[in-house]
């Protein structure tokens, strides 16, 4: 996949920060990154028109996470507004590898108005449903994946 295709094909989904998802101090727990990074891989998928229970209902498989490599770099904070993206950037007969970022408004300087907060690559496959063991991503939906 060519780098003008990846910067094309960001895809972004909103979120704010709520009291469920802070610490005490107010301040997002680091794990719930990865919960965001979740939500905008689904919502993703979805935008694709690959539902999750769909396939594996139809397909008899299902994503999975394999692999996680986070970077915090900013904190997020109680009702901060998100912006969380997914971008594909490996592709393989039995997994893909996601680029993703969590970024905030930065109110308080007007010529930064997007603040870098994390960065992840995650690599999901493919398994069976019912054996959960490594298969092929149908044909199908590879070729949506590639579109």
């Amino acid at each position: 996949m060519s780098r003008s295709a990846q910067i094309e094909r960001v895809f972004r989904w909103p979120v704010r920060v709520y009291w469920e998802d802070t610490d005490a101090g107010g301040i997002v727990f680091y794990a719930n990154y990865l919960k965001f990074f979740e939500r905008a891989r689904t919502e993703w998928l979805r935008s694709l028109g690959i539902g999750q229970h769909r396939l594996r209902e139809e397909c008899g498989g299902i994503f999975v996470v394999v692999e996680t490599h986070v970077k915090y770099h900013r904190p997020a904070r109680l009702d901060d507004e998100l912006l969380v993206t997914a971008n594909l950037s490996e592709l393989g007969q039995a997994s893909m590898t996601i680029l993703q970022q969590v970024l905030s408004k930065n109110e308080q300087t007007p010529a930064s108005p997007v603040e870098l907060l994390c960065t992840g690559s995650i690599r999901i496959g493919w398994v069976n449903a019912a054996t959960l063991k490594p298969a092929k991503i149908p044909n199908n939906i590879l070729e949506t994946l590639k579109q």
